[in-house]
């Protein structure tokens, strides 16, 4: 059977996908690194009502979300469908995001990779995880955040001759990531204009050292020294428009946290090993102090998971402590 005809009414079958939100850069890792993180958007696949929104959405950012075929997920789901060359399912998607939005922790990449990782689960359609990286990276313009939001984990991503070059592994492990989360939202492509055009050479050397030093950390291969967390990009320019964050990035790197601008912000990141209460609450009363929400998050493993109605893509039983359906 073709994955055209998968899609037929008798034979389509409905899927739900989880994707973690991201947090990209990683300090000096501009458009290069990502993380995934264990807070979701969920989404599902339901018959359409001809009378009824395209796209029903639950959760953070409900009540501004188009329910119409301009909502990010659907079009991501349809753009999908034409580039994996299979017919588009009249079907409606049921939506229920945790992530924050435009608080630079990935809420477009989740919705964007939960179309196409819709599409290819609901049309049958034979592509990998590569493939599905490219797509979304052309989506969304570069592979920091749709990477880990796909493969999970650790990500580095870089343009190579014939496209993108992903490579993934496993993070430090028994570290949790402390998200403060201002209530004001930060537009990604507004901070983009911000940023300068060339760095003197003294700084690209020293970006390259950062990056590397940050990298090879978050793998546990060595200890990562606070102080070379920061990069000569875009963080100083960015804080300089958000003065309290740049306040508080100096403060956790003073208390010996690994801290970073999470993308383009405001969300600032911290990674503190898991059972270090000291650590967490001093960071408690540092996002008191900075007017922000502290989550507490796991790092993510898994990226993208879809599993059909009455199925499991990982156990292929029921009651799977992952299952994407419990998070709708």
């Amino acid at each position: 059977m073709s994955a055209a005809d998968a899609t037929s009414p008798q034979a389509l079958v409905h899927h739900t996908v989880q994707v973690p939100a991201t947090s990209a850069n990683l300090g000096a890792g501009f458009d290069a690194f990502g993380l995934a993180l264990d807070l979701h958007l969920a989404a599902r696949t339901v018959a359409r009502d001809p009378d009824g929104p395209r796209v029903t959405s639950s959760g953070l950012g409900a009540e501004v979300l188009p329910t119409d075929d301009t909502n990010l997920v659907w079009r991501a789901f349809r753009d999908a469908c034409a580039a994996l060359d299979v017919q588009v399912p009249d079907v409606a998607l049921e939506v229920t995001n945790r992530i924050p939005l435009e608080r630079g922790l990935g809420s477009s990449s989740a919705a964007i990779v939960a179309g196409i990782v819709l599409a290819r689960s609901v049309t049958g359609a034979r592509v990998g995880e590569p493939a599905l990286v490219e797509l979304a990276a052309s989506m969304e313009g570069h592979p920091d955040n749709v990477a880990p939001a796909i493969l999970g984990g650790l990500v580095a991503g870089a343009r190579g001759e014939t496209g993108f070059v992903v490579r993934r592994i496993d993070p430090l492990p028994g570290q949790v990531a402390l998200a403060f989360v201002p209530p004001a939202a930060q537009s990604t492509d507004a901070s983009r204009t911000t940023l300068p055009a060339t760095l003197p050479r003294e700084d690209v050397v020293d970006q390259v050292a950062r990056a590397g030093h940050m990298l090879v950390g978050l793998t546990g291969a060595w200890t990562i020294d606070p102080t070379l967390v920061g990069d000569r990009l875009h963080e100083p320019v960015r804080t300089a428009a958000l003065p309290d964050r740049g306040a508080l990035l100096e403060a956790l790197r003073s208390d010996g946290m690994t801290a970073w601008l999470s993308g383009s912000g405001p969300v600032v990141i911290a990674l503190v090993p898991e059972g270090d209460r000291r650590a967490q609450d001093a960071a408690a009363e540092r996002a008191d102090a900075a007017g922000s929400e502290l989550l507490v998050l796991r790092l993510d493993r898994l990226g993208a998971l879809a599993c059909p109605d009455g199925g499991c893509a990982l156990s292929g039983v029921g009651g799977c402590a992952q299952c994407p359906r419990e998070r709708l």
